[in-house]
């Protein structure tokens, strides 16, 4: 088991991934909130508070919804 780092002992390469990373997830999280928050209950496969919890899985709520939770 590998011990835990603390922030300034990981290298700056590592740093950057870490910050990117969490970009994206909010970035995708907050497209996912906001397309929800424009269909109707109609457009949207599934009940829409169950998406919007699911949006908060890191990476794969969002990007689920994305691939089946709209309707076309």
């Amino acid at each position: 088991m590998a011990a835990k780092k603390r922030w300034n002992e990981l290298s700056k390469r590592a740093r950057t991934r870490i910050v990117v990373a969490g970009c994206v997830q909010i970035a995708l999280q907050f497209a996912a909130l906001r397309d929800l928050s424009k269909r109707t209950p109609l457009e949207v496969n599934g009940p829409k508070p169950a998406w919007v919890a699911a949006s908060f899985i890191n990476f794969a709520g969002p990007i689920a919804y994305f691939a089946w939770g709209r309707k076309k």
